[in-house]
């Protein structure tokens, strides 16, 4: 089968892991991506890590940067000529590219289908709204990327066909533990955009209550930046925490044995609650235990393999970062359980291995 699949998310070098696998699974893959896409952490430019076996073509964007109205002048050509049989297009159903490829693949006489993350129940104006109307009754098939996001989706209207499949899973080759631990006191990592609903400020107060030795790794970029270096020094702290800045994918494997347990504190926002938390699975594959607040889809992915503390509790997350430095026991008997959850639910293989039963079903 033939499949083009649109997604700006596929410029980030680990996420290309999945298209090697679909294109194992016996489908003839064209994924196209921008050069480049920019957001609060700066430009993030296209990494080729993982191309066997498919396509990965840059094409022309125009409003880079603007989620709801980017979209690609050169698509129409790539359809064209490639001649799929399925669109698969990896964005929400209210932005100007997904409308663009329906639009087109029906125009080529292609089956499409779209993505979302969106787990809060948001109505948009108009146009987003039309354009978001059109594509719930007009596309063949939705992918959802939790069963919160699957919820908004049917309260908006959307009858047809769906599956909830996360939007990517991880390589257990580029994502392992590892035995070999070099002498550092106990390590806290956090993995991510540095923006406010992130809850950095919340760990950095959480870790500043702790007692004797710890290290905080702050690995990202955003908004919040100069303001959380600031309140590192404020709180006293500043000597045990590294900020590293935005990183190319391709190291962040390593990052993760740096670690002694990943926190992600989401605080929940009024337009906004975590959507997934992907680095919960890089650090559970990694063999690195961790710790989440309850924001929206964290519970769902840890499960019973890690801490979850109530969100913006200081005191709670305080408490988790000390039982994860002070019982050795523990942090093993979550590194165990988060590896196994991992390789049931979210390798890279398992998620091409459902996207790829949703192309067969479309195709009858």
């Amino acid at each position: 089968m033939r499949v083009l699949m649109l997604s700006k998310a596929c410029l980030v070098g680990i996420y290309q892991s999945k298209l090697e696998a679909i294109a194992r699974a016996g489908v003839n893959l064209l994924a196209l991506v921008p050069p480049s896409w920019r957001d609060e952490r700066g430009t993030q430019q296209l990494e080729r890590s993982h191309t066997e076996g498919y396509q990965l073509r840059a094409i022309p964007i125009r409003f880079n940067g603007n989620f709801h109205l980017h979209h690609y002048p050169s698509l129409g050509r790539e359809l064209r000529a490639f001649q799929p049989q399925i669109v698969h297009i990896d964005e929400e159903p209210y932005n100007l590219a997904t409308w663009q490829a329906l639009y087109l693949a029906r125009r080529f006489g292609a089956k499409a289908f779209f993505f979302s993350w969106q787990n809060i129940l948001r109505h948009y104006p108009p146009p987003f709204s039309w354009g978001e109307g059109w594509i719930l009754r007009s596309a063949d098939y939705a992918l959802a990327g939790t069963d919160d996001a699957a919820a908004v989706l049917r309260a908006k209207g959307y009858r047809g066909r769906l599956a909830v499949i996360p939007q990517f899973g991880t390589s257990p080759q580029l994502f392992h533990p590892t035995e070999s631990r070099s002498a550092r006191p106990f390590t806290i990592g956090f993995i991510g955009r540095l923006v406010p609903e992130k809850g950095v400020g919340i760990l950095l107060r959480a870790a500043a209550q702790l007692a004797g030795e710890w290290h905080l790794r702050i690995v990202g970029g955003g908004s919040d930046s100069a303001a959380l270096g600031r309140l590192a020094d404020e709180l006293g702290i500043g000597e045990r925490v590294t900020f590293l800045g935005q990183l190319p994918s391709p190291e962040l494997p390593s990052q993760y044995h740096q670690l002694d347990v990943l926190a992600l504190p989401s605080v929940t926002r009024g337009n906004w609650k975590e959507q997934f938390g992907r680095v919960l699975v890089e650090a559970m594959a990694s063999g690195v235990p961790v710790i989440g607040s309850d924001s929206g889809a964290i519970p769902g992915v840890v499960g019973d393999a890690g801490l979850i503390v109530p969100e913006g509790d200081i005191h709670a997350l305080a408490y988790a970062l000390g039982q994860m430095r002070d019982q050795p026991e523990l942090r093993e008997e979550l590194r165990e359980k988060g590896r196994a959850r991992f390789l049931t639910r979210f390798t890279d293989e398992g998620i091409a291995a459902a996207t790829v039963a949703v192309y067969r079903e479309m195709l009858g």
